[in-house]
Protein backbone atom coordinates (compact mmCIF):
# COMPACT_ATOMS: atom_id res chain seq x y z
CA UNK A 1 0.00 0.00 0.00
CA UNK A 2 1.59 3.36 -1.29
CA UNK A 3 2.18 5.36 1.56
CA UNK A 4 0.67 8.42 0.51
CA UNK A 5 -2.59 6.65 0.21
CA UNK A 6 -4.26 8.31 3.16
CA UNK A 7 -2.91 11.75 2.43
CA UNK A 8 -3.90 11.74 -1.24
CA UNK A 9 -7.21 10.92 -0.10
CA UNK A 10 -7.61 13.16 2.22
CA UNK A 11 -6.25 16.06 0.06
CA UNK A 12 -8.92 15.04 -2.69
CA UNK A 13 -11.34 14.84 0.15
CA UNK A 14 -10.50 18.11 1.31
CA UNK A 15 -10.65 19.96 -2.11
CA UNK A 16 -14.19 18.46 -3.27
CA UNK A 17 -15.25 19.56 0.26
CA UNK A 18 -13.96 22.83 -0.39
CA UNK A 19 -16.01 22.94 -4.25
CA UNK A 20 -18.81 21.74 -4.31
CA UNK A 21 -19.19 20.45 -8.43
CA UNK A 22 -15.48 20.69 -8.83
CA UNK A 23 -14.08 18.43 -11.92
CA UNK A 24 -11.37 15.76 -11.46
CA UNK A 25 -8.92 17.82 -14.36
CA UNK A 26 -9.41 20.78 -11.59
CA UNK A 27 -8.31 18.09 -8.50
CA UNK A 28 -5.29 17.57 -10.14
CA UNK A 29 -4.18 21.31 -10.21
CA UNK A 30 -5.68 21.75 -6.52
CA UNK A 31 -4.19 18.35 -5.16
CA UNK A 32 -0.87 18.00 -7.03
CA UNK A 33 -1.30 14.62 -7.78
CA UNK A 34 -1.17 12.59 -11.61
CA UNK A 35 -4.19 12.06 -13.10
CA UNK A 36 -4.48 8.29 -12.59
CA UNK A 37 -3.55 8.60 -8.46
CA UNK A 38 -6.48 10.87 -8.45
CA UNK A 39 -8.78 8.85 -10.36
CA UNK A 40 -7.82 6.11 -8.05
CA UNK A 41 -8.89 8.04 -5.01
CA UNK A 42 -11.83 9.71 -6.23
CA UNK A 43 -13.04 5.85 -6.83
CA UNK A 44 -12.37 4.69 -3.42
CA UNK A 45 -14.04 7.68 -1.96
CA UNK A 46 -16.91 7.05 -4.39
CA UNK A 47 -16.96 3.32 -3.20
CA UNK A 48 -17.06 4.43 0.35
CA UNK A 49 -19.94 6.67 -0.28
CA UNK A 50 -18.46 9.89 0.85
CA UNK A 51 -18.35 11.09 -2.81
CA UNK A 52 -20.97 11.40 -6.01
CA UNK A 53 -21.24 12.76 -9.00
CA UNK A 54 -22.61 16.11 -9.95
CA UNK A 55 -23.15 15.49 -13.65
CA UNK A 56 -20.96 16.42 -16.03
CA UNK A 57 -18.74 19.89 -16.34
CA UNK A 58 -17.61 21.61 -19.25
CA UNK A 59 -15.48 20.19 -22.20
CA UNK A 60 -12.18 21.37 -23.19
CA UNK A 61 -12.35 19.01 -26.67
CA UNK A 62 -12.29 15.81 -25.36
CA UNK A 63 -15.06 14.00 -22.99
CA UNK A 64 -16.63 16.31 -20.83
CA UNK A 65 -15.53 15.70 -17.05
CA UNK A 66 -17.44 15.06 -13.92
CA UNK A 67 -18.56 17.18 -11.82
CA UNK A 68 -17.66 15.93 -8.29
CA UNK A 69 -19.05 16.24 -4.77
CA UNK A 70 -19.49 15.53 -0.91
CA UNK A 71 -22.17 13.03 0.23
CA UNK A 72 -23.24 15.51 2.85
CA UNK A 73 -26.33 13.32 3.74
CA UNK A 74 -24.23 10.05 4.87
CA UNK A 75 -23.22 11.08 8.54
CA UNK A 76 -23.91 13.69 11.00
CA UNK A 77 -21.25 16.01 13.00
CA UNK A 78 -22.30 16.97 16.86
CA UNK A 79 -20.92 20.41 17.88
CA UNK A 80 -21.32 21.61 21.10
CA UNK A 81 -19.98 25.91 21.90
CA UNK A 82 -19.81 25.96 25.59
CA UNK A 83 -19.37 29.40 26.93
CA UNK A 84 -19.32 31.28 30.44
CA UNK A 85 -22.85 31.57 30.45
CA UNK A 86 -24.47 29.16 27.67
CA UNK A 87 -24.39 26.27 25.71
CA UNK A 88 -25.20 25.65 22.03
CA UNK A 89 -25.53 22.51 20.65
CA UNK A 90 -25.57 21.84 17.07
CA UNK A 91 -26.32 18.89 14.79
CA UNK A 92 -25.10 19.35 10.85
CA UNK A 93 -24.35 16.80 7.67
CA UNK A 94 -21.04 16.02 6.86
CA UNK A 95 -21.10 19.73 4.51
CA UNK A 96 -21.00 21.49 7.59
CA UNK A 97 -24.21 22.92 7.61
CA UNK A 98 -26.25 23.18 10.77
CA UNK A 99 -29.58 21.26 10.73
CA UNK A 100 -30.62 22.19 14.22
CA UNK A 101 -29.88 23.78 17.25
CA UNK A 102 -30.50 24.48 20.92
CA UNK A 103 -29.44 26.97 23.41
CA UNK A 104 -29.52 27.17 27.54
CA UNK A 105 -27.81 29.31 30.10
CA UNK A 106 -25.78 27.81 31.83
CA UNK A 107 -22.69 29.24 34.75
CA UNK A 108 -19.51 27.59 33.89
CA UNK A 109 -18.31 28.22 37.32
CA UNK A 110 -20.96 25.27 38.47
CA UNK A 111 -18.17 23.00 37.09
CA UNK A 112 -17.86 20.27 34.27
CA UNK A 113 -19.88 17.90 35.75
CA UNK A 114 -22.67 19.85 35.99
CA UNK A 115 -21.99 21.74 32.76
CA UNK A 116 -20.81 18.62 30.50
CA UNK A 117 -23.86 17.00 31.69
CA UNK A 118 -25.98 19.37 30.62
CA UNK A 119 -24.19 19.54 27.32
CA UNK A 120 -25.29 15.61 27.18
CA UNK A 121 -28.67 15.98 27.97
CA UNK A 122 -28.80 18.41 25.07
CA UNK A 123 -27.00 16.73 22.79
CA UNK A 124 -29.06 14.04 23.18
CA UNK A 125 -32.23 15.58 22.78
CA UNK A 126 -31.06 16.93 19.43
CA UNK A 127 -29.50 13.81 18.34
CA UNK A 128 -33.37 12.39 19.06
CA UNK A 129 -35.00 15.20 17.53
CA UNK A 130 -33.14 15.15 14.62
CA UNK A 131 -33.16 11.71 14.02
CA UNK A 132 -29.20 11.32 13.92
CA UNK A 133 -28.75 8.17 16.17
CA UNK A 134 -25.91 6.08 14.78
CA UNK A 135 -25.51 8.22 11.88
CA UNK A 136 -23.15 10.81 14.32
CA UNK A 137 -19.65 10.55 13.30
CA UNK A 138 -17.52 12.93 15.18
CA UNK A 139 -17.78 15.72 18.23
CA UNK A 140 -16.20 18.83 18.39
CA UNK A 141 -16.06 21.13 21.50
CA UNK A 142 -15.72 24.63 21.58
CA UNK A 143 -14.41 25.97 25.72
CA UNK A 144 -14.37 29.25 26.85
CA UNK A 145 -10.66 29.52 27.64
CA UNK A 146 -7.37 28.07 25.98
CA UNK A 147 -7.02 24.12 25.34
CA UNK A 148 -4.36 21.88 25.72
CA UNK A 149 -4.44 21.23 22.22
CA UNK A 150 -2.22 18.14 21.50
CA UNK A 151 -3.89 16.92 24.98
CA UNK A 152 -7.43 17.61 24.62
CA UNK A 153 -7.58 19.11 28.04
CA UNK A 154 -8.77 22.68 29.15
CA UNK A 155 -5.34 24.24 30.12
CA UNK A 156 -6.02 25.45 33.55
CA UNK A 157 -7.74 28.20 34.34
CA UNK A 158 -7.72 30.53 37.82
CA UNK A 159 -11.34 31.31 38.03
CA UNK A 160 -12.00 27.37 36.75
CA UNK A 161 -9.40 25.09 37.72
CA UNK A 162 -10.98 21.60 37.84
CA UNK A 163 -12.20 22.21 33.82
CA UNK A 164 -8.28 20.87 33.59
CA UNK A 165 -8.86 17.36 35.46
CA UNK A 166 -12.04 16.60 34.01
CA UNK A 167 -12.06 14.08 30.86
CA UNK A 168 -14.51 16.16 29.16
CA UNK A 169 -13.35 14.73 25.34
CA UNK A 170 -13.18 11.13 27.16
CA UNK A 171 -16.26 11.89 28.39
CA UNK A 172 -18.31 13.08 25.02
CA UNK A 173 -16.93 10.08 23.00
CA UNK A 174 -17.79 7.44 25.86
CA UNK A 175 -21.61 9.02 25.45
CA UNK A 176 -22.15 9.13 22.09
CA UNK A 177 -19.89 6.60 20.19
CA UNK A 178 -18.12 9.05 17.97
CA UNK A 179 -14.54 10.69 18.31
CA UNK A 180 -14.46 14.04 20.22
CA UNK A 181 -12.15 16.62 19.71
CA UNK A 182 -11.58 20.14 22.03
CA UNK A 183 -10.41 23.29 21.38
CA UNK A 184 -10.74 27.03 22.41
CA UNK A 185 -13.86 28.51 21.63
CA UNK A 186 -12.62 31.59 19.83
CA UNK A 187 -10.45 29.52 17.49
CA UNK A 188 -13.74 27.54 16.58
CA UNK A 189 -15.53 31.09 15.68
CA UNK A 190 -12.47 31.98 13.90
CA UNK A 191 -13.01 28.40 11.75
CA UNK A 192 -16.64 29.15 11.99
CA UNK A 193 -16.07 33.00 10.24
CA UNK A 194 -13.37 31.39 7.16
CA UNK A 195 -16.19 28.91 6.44
CA UNK A 196 -19.17 31.41 5.85
CA UNK A 197 -17.44 34.67 5.45
CA UNK A 198 -15.93 35.01 1.81
CA UNK A 199 -13.24 37.68 3.22
CA UNK A 200 -12.15 35.57 5.86
CA UNK A 201 -11.67 32.09 3.81
CA UNK A 202 -9.89 33.68 1.42
CA UNK A 203 -7.08 35.46 4.52
CA UNK A 204 -4.03 33.92 4.96
CA UNK A 205 -3.47 36.19 8.18
CA UNK A 206 -5.83 37.13 10.02
CA UNK A 207 -6.50 38.02 13.36
CA UNK A 208 -10.25 37.14 14.82
CA UNK A 209 -11.32 38.72 18.25
CA UNK A 210 -14.14 37.02 20.30
CA UNK A 211 -15.35 35.79 23.28
CA UNK A 212 -18.57 36.00 25.25
CA UNK A 213 -18.12 37.52 29.33
CA UNK A 214 -14.56 37.15 28.52
CA UNK A 215 -12.61 38.62 25.73
CA UNK A 216 -10.34 36.18 23.47
CA UNK A 217 -8.37 36.05 20.03
CA UNK A 218 -7.40 33.93 17.34
CA UNK A 219 -4.90 34.06 14.96
CA UNK A 220 -4.62 32.49 10.94
CA UNK A 221 -1.32 32.55 10.01
CA UNK A 222 -0.35 31.15 6.12
CA UNK A 223 -4.26 30.01 6.47
CA UNK A 224 -3.43 28.04 9.13
CA UNK A 225 -4.87 28.65 13.26
CA UNK A 226 -1.81 29.04 14.75
CA UNK A 227 -1.99 28.00 18.60
CA UNK A 228 1.43 28.15 19.61
CA UNK A 229 3.53 25.47 21.42
CA UNK A 230 0.98 24.80 24.42
CA UNK A 231 -2.81 26.04 22.64
CA UNK A 232 -2.21 29.99 24.30
CA UNK A 233 -1.61 31.68 20.90
CA UNK A 234 -4.03 34.77 21.06
CA UNK A 235 -4.87 34.45 24.92
CA UNK A 236 -5.21 38.38 24.99
CA UNK A 237 -7.77 38.22 28.18
CA UNK A 238 -5.40 38.73 30.33
CA UNK A 239 -2.72 41.00 28.99
CA UNK A 240 -2.43 44.47 31.27
CA UNK A 241 -3.81 47.79 30.15
CA UNK A 242 -1.91 50.72 31.69
CA UNK A 243 -3.36 52.93 33.96
CA UNK A 244 -5.99 50.56 35.44
CA UNK A 245 -4.14 48.81 37.86
CA UNK A 246 -6.81 49.01 40.26
CA UNK A 247 -9.25 46.56 38.39
CA UNK A 248 -9.26 43.00 39.86
CA UNK A 249 -9.56 39.92 37.52
CA UNK A 250 -10.68 36.72 38.25
CA UNK A 251 -7.68 35.43 38.21
CA UNK A 252 -6.33 37.91 40.71
CA UNK A 253 -3.67 39.70 38.26
CA UNK A 254 -5.21 43.78 38.04
CA UNK A 255 -5.97 45.65 35.06
CA UNK A 256 -6.22 42.33 32.79
CA UNK A 257 -7.70 43.19 29.47
CA UNK A 258 -10.76 41.31 30.33
CA UNK A 259 -11.55 43.00 33.59
CA UNK A 260 -11.33 46.21 32.11
CA UNK A 261 -13.40 45.53 28.37
CA UNK A 262 -14.61 42.20 28.63
CA UNK A 263 -18.73 41.35 28.41
CA UNK A 264 -18.38 40.92 32.34
CA UNK A 265 -16.46 43.94 32.76
CA UNK A 266 -19.89 45.77 30.50
CA UNK A 267 -22.07 44.15 32.92
CA UNK A 268 -20.30 45.52 36.17
CA UNK A 269 -19.63 48.89 34.97
CA UNK A 270 -23.53 48.90 33.31
CA UNK A 271 -24.86 48.28 36.40
CA UNK A 272 -22.69 51.20 38.56
CA UNK A 273 -24.18 53.15 35.62
CA UNK A 274 -27.94 52.28 36.69
CA UNK A 275 -27.22 52.29 40.58
CA UNK A 276 -25.84 55.42 40.23
CA UNK A 277 -28.42 56.86 38.21
CA UNK A 278 -26.14 57.99 35.60
CA UNK A 279 -27.96 55.74 33.25
CA UNK A 280 -31.51 56.26 33.15
CA UNK A 281 -32.04 53.30 30.61
CA UNK A 282 -29.86 50.94 32.31
CA UNK A 283 -31.36 51.91 35.57
CA UNK A 284 -34.65 50.91 34.27
CA UNK A 285 -33.84 47.48 32.93
CA UNK A 286 -32.13 46.98 36.52
CA UNK A 287 -35.86 47.94 38.22
CA UNK A 288 -37.29 45.40 35.78
CA UNK A 289 -35.34 42.58 34.99
CA UNK A 290 -32.56 42.58 38.50
CA UNK A 291 -29.44 42.29 36.48
CA UNK A 292 -27.94 43.97 33.78
CA UNK A 293 -26.19 41.90 30.66
CA UNK A 294 -23.94 43.10 27.97
CA UNK A 295 -26.25 43.28 25.77
CA UNK A 296 -28.06 45.58 27.94
CA UNK A 297 -26.06 47.85 27.49
CA UNK A 298 -25.75 47.87 23.47
CA UNK A 299 -29.15 48.15 23.67
CA UNK A 300 -28.66 51.65 25.71
CA UNK A 301 -26.31 52.83 23.70
CA UNK A 302 -28.83 52.20 20.88
CA UNK A 303 -31.39 54.14 22.32
CA UNK A 304 -29.07 57.30 22.94
CA UNK A 305 -28.21 56.83 26.70
CA UNK A 306 -24.93 59.19 26.71
CA UNK A 307 -23.34 57.03 29.52
CA UNK A 308 -24.22 53.57 27.53
CA UNK A 309 -22.30 54.96 24.64
CA UNK A 310 -19.62 56.68 26.70
CA UNK A 311 -19.00 52.89 28.71
CA UNK A 312 -18.81 50.93 24.62
CA UNK A 313 -16.64 53.82 23.80
CA UNK A 314 -13.97 53.61 26.42
CA UNK A 315 -13.87 49.28 25.86
CA UNK A 316 -13.75 49.83 22.48
CA UNK A 317 -10.35 52.03 22.43
CA UNK A 318 -8.70 49.38 25.03
CA UNK A 319 -9.70 46.86 22.74
CA UNK A 320 -8.27 48.77 19.83
CA UNK A 321 -4.76 49.07 21.64
CA UNK A 322 -4.85 45.61 22.21
CA UNK A 323 -5.11 44.72 18.96
CA UNK A 324 -2.76 46.94 17.61
CA UNK A 325 -0.43 44.87 19.79
CA UNK A 326 -1.38 41.97 17.44
CA UNK A 327 -0.87 43.42 14.27
CA UNK A 328 2.39 44.48 14.84
CA UNK A 329 3.20 40.70 15.92
CA UNK A 330 1.04 39.26 13.17
CA UNK A 331 1.28 41.71 10.58
CA UNK A 332 -2.60 40.21 9.34
CA UNK A 333 -4.07 41.32 6.35
CA UNK A 334 -7.58 41.17 7.89
CA UNK A 335 -8.95 42.02 11.73
CA UNK A 336 -12.42 40.61 12.13
CA UNK A 337 -14.01 42.29 15.19
CA UNK A 338 -16.47 39.07 16.02
CA UNK A 339 -18.22 37.68 19.55
CA UNK A 340 -20.54 40.03 22.08
CA UNK A 341 -18.66 43.19 20.82
CA UNK A 342 -19.70 42.53 17.43
CA UNK A 343 -23.03 43.03 18.23
CA UNK A 344 -22.57 46.61 19.21
CA UNK A 345 -20.24 47.44 16.27
CA UNK A 346 -22.67 50.89 15.74
CA UNK A 347 -20.58 52.34 18.80
CA UNK A 348 -17.29 50.07 18.79
CA UNK A 349 -15.87 49.87 14.81
CA UNK A 350 -15.05 53.25 13.97
CA UNK A 351 -13.25 53.90 17.59
CA UNK A 352 -11.51 50.28 17.46
CA UNK A 353 -10.34 51.09 13.79
CA UNK A 354 -9.29 54.66 14.49
CA UNK A 355 -7.10 52.98 17.76
CA UNK A 356 -5.70 50.24 15.43
CA UNK A 357 -4.72 52.46 12.92
CA UNK A 358 -3.59 55.05 15.69
CA UNK A 359 -0.86 52.89 17.53
CA UNK A 360 0.19 49.86 14.76
CA UNK A 361 2.75 50.24 12.70
CA UNK A 362 1.88 51.92 9.44
CA UNK A 363 3.30 49.34 6.78
CA UNK A 364 1.46 46.79 8.95
CA UNK A 365 -1.56 48.79 8.22
CA UNK A 366 -1.66 49.90 4.92
CA UNK A 367 -3.23 47.52 3.51
CA UNK A 368 -5.69 46.15 6.70
CA UNK A 369 -8.82 45.47 6.52
CA UNK A 370 -10.92 45.60 9.66
CA UNK A 371 -14.58 44.13 9.84
CA UNK A 372 -16.94 43.47 11.92
CA UNK A 373 -18.16 39.44 11.65
CA UNK A 374 -20.14 38.46 9.06
CA UNK A 375 -21.78 35.35 11.28
CA UNK A 376 -24.64 34.87 13.74
CA UNK A 377 -22.83 35.52 16.66
CA UNK A 378 -25.31 33.00 18.29
CA UNK A 379 -23.80 29.71 16.07
CA UNK A 380 -20.54 31.41 15.16
CA UNK A 381 -19.18 28.98 17.85
CA UNK A 382 -20.85 26.17 17.30
CA UNK A 383 -20.28 26.38 13.61
CA UNK A 384 -17.04 26.28 14.63
CA UNK A 385 -16.71 23.53 16.16
CA UNK A 386 -18.53 21.48 13.27
CA UNK A 387 -16.07 22.57 10.88
CA UNK A 388 -13.65 21.62 13.62
CA UNK A 389 -14.50 18.57 14.20
CA UNK A 390 -15.01 18.21 9.98
CA UNK A 391 -10.97 18.56 9.67
CA UNK A 392 -10.15 16.57 12.35
CA UNK A 393 -12.27 13.40 10.91
CA UNK A 394 -11.32 13.74 7.97
CA UNK A 395 -7.70 14.22 8.50
CA UNK A 396 -5.00 11.11 7.01
CA UNK A 397 -4.39 9.48 10.69
CA UNK A 398 -8.18 9.22 11.53
CA UNK A 399 -9.24 8.89 7.66
CA UNK A 400 -8.78 5.25 7.56
CA UNK A 401 -11.59 4.39 10.24
CA UNK A 402 -13.98 6.61 8.19
CA UNK A 403 -13.42 4.37 4.97
CA UNK A 404 -13.27 1.09 7.05
CA UNK A 405 -16.88 1.95 8.43
CA UNK A 406 -18.36 3.29 5.71
CA UNK A 407 -17.33 0.02 3.32
CA UNK A 408 -18.52 -2.22 6.62
CA UNK A 409 -21.90 -0.13 6.08
CA UNK A 410 -22.62 -0.83 2.69
CA UNK A 411 -25.81 -2.98 1.57
CA UNK A 412 -24.13 -5.89 0.98
CA UNK A 413 -22.25 -5.90 4.49
CA UNK A 414 -23.01 -8.95 6.40
CA UNK A 415 -25.51 -8.83 9.09
CA UNK A 416 -24.20 -7.58 12.12
CA UNK A 417 -21.18 -5.86 10.93
CA UNK A 418 -21.05 -2.48 12.55
CA UNK A 419 -21.24 0.80 10.59
CA UNK A 420 -20.28 4.07 13.54
CA UNK A 421 -17.13 5.19 14.03
CA UNK A 422 -15.96 4.65 17.38
CA UNK A 423 -14.23 7.02 19.60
Amino acid sequence: MPSDRYPGLAAVLDAIRREDGVTQPILVERVGLGRSVVAQRVAELEEAGLVVSRGLGPSTGGRAPRRLGLRADAGRVLGADIATNEVVVAVADLAGDLQATRQEEIDVTDGPDIVIGIVERMARAIVEETGTGGELWAIGLGMPGPVAYDGGAAATMPTMPEWSRHPTVQRMASAFGAPAWMDDRVNLSALGERRVNPLAAASRNLVYMGGGYGIGAAVVVGGQLHRGAHGLAGAIDHMPVPGVEGVVCGCGNLGCLEAVAGGAALARDGRRLAESGESPVLAEVLTRTGRIRPGDVTAAAGRGDPAARALLHRAAVVLGASLATLVNVFDPDLVVIGGGIARARAHVLAAIREEIYRRAMPAATRDLRIEPSAVDQEVAGVTGAVEFALARLFEPGNLPSVLDARLRARPEAAPGEGAGLTA
